[in-house]
């Protein structure tokens, strides 16, 4: 039996999942396990949250907790978001038994991830592919005279290659070139803009990706017609570059440390870059040792063998990748590179060729475009975005699931619109698939029935050849659609089952003979509806890595006794069992959406307050509600000191009066901008009733209210004329 394991690109615990995200990785990665499944295969699915790095410790920083704090918060947030979703993280042993897998979010903080990362890199450093050596790398010196090793995805400026501008300090998006820390040009911090730079030596060490450029280079050739073209096209643009030595450490607080002694490896920690693709293989170990090991699995804690190393016999697991585009290099280069280091000795055993016992490659490496928010690019850091938990509070799963799928970016950018999500949702999934279902249950209903299907008299499939071979037809294709990860090929196949059927009813009109005598038009037209029956079974199954939930009760609703978890697509156009019943009254399958009411709601859905704390509203976001302007209290106040912030160059620390006898503290970015001694005595405006939060440290009270202009300048708003500390603004 076939071996498959499903890989999602692990989001990183800085903040909620996006709709981004969703479309990126985490739904495909679903739809596929689930269609695995559904094909009879052994499936185990891996990935988790991704907890290391520089940003986890900035965004801790701005918060004033610890990075664990931060990286607890958002896995939890993360993990019920995927699982409301209907994501299939929360059954790690497969109901079919063990030995078919299971699936495992974990996390990088896990102390057995942590331990396998240090064994594969020891692993890697013995058999000669890591290698120590003196590296330049960017140091901000702040005004204030703190020094900080700089990422280079925190560093930017011109590209020596194609000179674009906004490149970062390793690699170009422009072009995709990569480089020397100390080639980029005009190199200015994206963290403090202010601050100087510069590149000082630093000990790291290095894993040698030149050293498998010959064995790259073959793999990347057979895979040229799996891989689309945005992976054929990226990966080359690597390869042609020539592949140079890559630091796999750096100079951070936050990570795993090396598994060296010495003083001067104390203070390096691994590179998350280099840590994060290895959650793919940590992640099997882990589960094999917490569920296959305890449920049974003969295997043991070596249970994950079976997903990631060839047979004795020769058969390889199949492994499956989902990411975004910007992920596609670590998918196809370096982490192969690492899978190949892990399989050979020294370079001269470096291929891409598995042999019995060796670590797998990957089959497809599946990279979506971007799903862009009506025509900008969602964002977590611009606050750009519709947050999956919010949507979740108000909308229903499967139509979210069902919009991102029918418009997945598979080969190209696609748009999140909110009238095309209604119309999709109106006139598809409801119109098509969830109308057609609701009237083979209802017509069904009316007949008179005593305990059990009153179509069971009429069911004679064999005079419908041609309209299952139809259908049947559908789902070949759709199979084929779904072996190359072709999700809305495939789920436009399926809804042209749906198609089938409401034809069928159309031609055949039971409606008309319900309450008539029996006849032969009666005995045609009803078998007709039996028939369509027996369809609404096979689109609950074929539908199920869509819209799960949805198929759930449609399976419950007609009364099929058995699991719709186990039933296969293949026997998904049942025409041989007896027909099931259930004598409750069906409900329709999906609401209808009103588009005006969505859009009244769309300020709630984009930067909710409730699932990021430093969300703030985009420029030009939409309108808002009277009633939720009125929520802001503005009020006036004086400012009565001003010092700087003990642990942020930009900020200070302001007192307000902001009533008789009354202060508070708010902390505002106004450094560079004003000296304090210009703002000492000022009459200004402030949010009163923002809940207080800690700024690296410092409870802030409120917001100074300020404006600034396209040239950069920014003042502090004052009110005209004398009035009273505390006065409401209206």
């Amino acid at each position: 039996m076939e071996y498959v394991t499903i890989f999602m690109a692990w989001p990183y615990a800085n903040g909620p999942p996006h709709l981004g995200h969703v479309a990126g990785n985490c739904l495909p990665a679903d739809i596929q396990y689930r269609y695995e499944r559904a094909r009879g295969r052994r499936v185990l699915m891996c990935s988790g949250s991704d907890e290391h790095g520089t940003p986890i410790t900035l965004t801790a920083e701005e918060m004033g907790i610890h990075p664990q704090d931060v990286v607890d918060k958002y896995h939890e947030i993360i993990s019920k978001a995927l699982a409301d979703l209907g994501c299939s993280w929360v059954n790690p042993v497969d109901s079919r038994g063990i030995e078919y897998g299971g699936t495992l979010y974990n996390r990088t903080t896990d102390a057995m991830h942590k331990e396998i990362v240090r064994e594969v890199f020891t692993k890697l450093l013995d058999s000669g592919f890591l290698e120590s050596k003196t590296m330049q790398q960017y140091c901000s010196i702040s005004l204030a005279g703190k020094v900080r090793f700089l990422p280079d995805r925190y560093v930017e400026g011109q590209c020596p290659v194609c000179s674009a501008e906004g490149a970062r300090g390793d690699q170009c998006d422009s072009c995709g070139a990569t480089y020397e820390a100390n080639e980029l040009l005009n190199p200015r911090s994206k963290l403090d803009v202010d601050s100087e730079i510069e590149i000082r030596d630093t000990e790291h060490f290095f894993l040698r990706l030149n050293d498998f450029q010959d064995a790259l280079e073959a793999h990347a050739s057979e895979r040229q017609d799996v891989w689309k073209p945005n992976v054929r096209a990226m990966s080359k643009s690597w390869l042609d570059m020539g592949l140079r030595p890559r630091a796999v450490t750096r100079d951070i607080d936050w990570g795993i440390k090396i598994p060296l002694d010495g003083e001067e490896w104390a203070s390096k920690r691994v590179y998350v870059w280099f840590e994060a693709v290895q959650g793919y293989f940590t992640c099997a170990r882990i589960w094999a040792s917490r569920h296959a090991s305890p449920a049974g699995h003969p295997d043991g804690d070596l249970a994950w063998e079976n997903w990631w190393k060839v047979s004795e016999d020769g058969e390889s697991p199949k492994h499956i990748y989902f990411m975004g585009k910007d992920n596609i290099p670590f998918h196809t280069i370096i982490w192969p590179a690492i899978i190949m280091g892990l399989n050979a000795s020294d370079s001269t055993e470096v291929t891409h060729r598995s042999r019995s016992g060796n670590l797998v490659l990957e089959d497809n490496v599946s990279a979506n475009e971007y799903l862009m928010l009506q025509g900008g690019q969602f964002s977590k850091s611009r606050k750009h975005a519709v947050w999956l938990p919010a949507y979740l509070e108000q909308y229903d799963a499967d139509s979210l699931r069902y919009y991102l799928s029918i418009n997945m970016p598979e080969t190209h950018d696609t748009d999140f619109r909110w009238d095309e999500y209604v119309d999709r949702v109106n006139n598809e999934l409801i119109g098509t698939y969830g109308n057609f279902v609701h009237r083979v249950m209802t017509l069904t209903h009316r007949l008179s029935s005593e305990g059990a299907n009153p179509l069971s008299q009429y069911d004679s499939p064999s005079v419908h050849d041609e309209t299952i071979d139809q259908v049947r037809e559908l789902i070949y294709s759709a199979i084929d659609s779904m072996e190359k990860q072709r999700f809305k090929e495939a789920l436009r196949s399926i809804m042209g089952i749906a198609q089938i059927g409401n034809s069928l009813l159309q031609s055949a009109a039971p409606w008309k003979y319900l309450n008539e005598d029996e006849s032969e038009e009666r005995t045609e037209s009803l078998s007709s509806l039996a028939l369509s029956w027996r369809i609404c079974g096979c689109l609950a199954v074929c539908m199920r890595p869509f819209t799960p939930f949805s198929s759930d009760r449609l399976w419950g609703m007609m009364g099929i006794e058995s699991d719709i978890d186990h039933v296969l697509w293949d026997d998904s156009m049942d025409t041989e069992s007896v027909l099931s019943w259930n004598p409750e009254k069906p409900e329709p399958l999906f609401s209808r959406l009103d588009l005006d009411e969505i859009l009244a709601r769309e300020s709630s859905l984009v930067d909710s307050k409730d699932n990021d704390d430093d969300a703030s509203p985009d420029d030009g976001g939409g309108y808002i509600d009277f009633e939720d302007f009125m929520k802001v209290e503005m009020r006036t106040g004086k400012i009565i000191s001003v010092e700087d912030h003990p642990n942020a160059d930009k900020l200070f620390v302001i007192t307000i009066e902001d009533g008789p006898g009354s202060t508070r503290t708010v902390c505002a970015g106004l450094k560079g901008y004003y000296e304090a001694s210009e703002l000492e005595g000022l009459d200004v405006v402030f949010v009163a009733n923002m809940e207080p939060r800690k700024l690296r440290g410092v409870l802030s009270e409120g917001m100074l209210l300020a404006a600034d202009d396209e040239d950069g300048n920014v003042r502090v708003l004052t009110p005209d004329g004398g009035i009273s500390t505390g006065s409401r603004v209206r």
